[in-house]
């Protein structure tokens, strides 16, 4: 027999309740999360990001700049 959510009572639980056990069973796996084999299309895309950032030493836009963009446009 499966456990289900309204046996353990999750269903009576708030969202953030519910959020905070998901992100507790999450931590609980200790980084053992099974992965599933990536397809050729999935080895493609990944070789054309590898391509696309290069040797970018940190490709990501930080929030003080994206904020900046807001206000710009805004």
């Amino acid at each position: 027999m499966s456990t289900t959510m309204r046996a353990l009572g999750i269903d009576r639980m708030s969202v953030e309740e519910r959020v905070g056990l998901a992100l507790d069973i999450w931590e609980s796996l200790d980084g053992n999360v099974p992965t599933a084999p990536l397809s050729a299309e999935d080895i493609a895309e990944l070789e054309r990001r590898d391509q696309y950032f290069g040797d970018e030493k940190d490709p990501a836009t930080s929030w003080a700049e994206i904020r900046k963009r807001i206000e710009e446009a805004g």
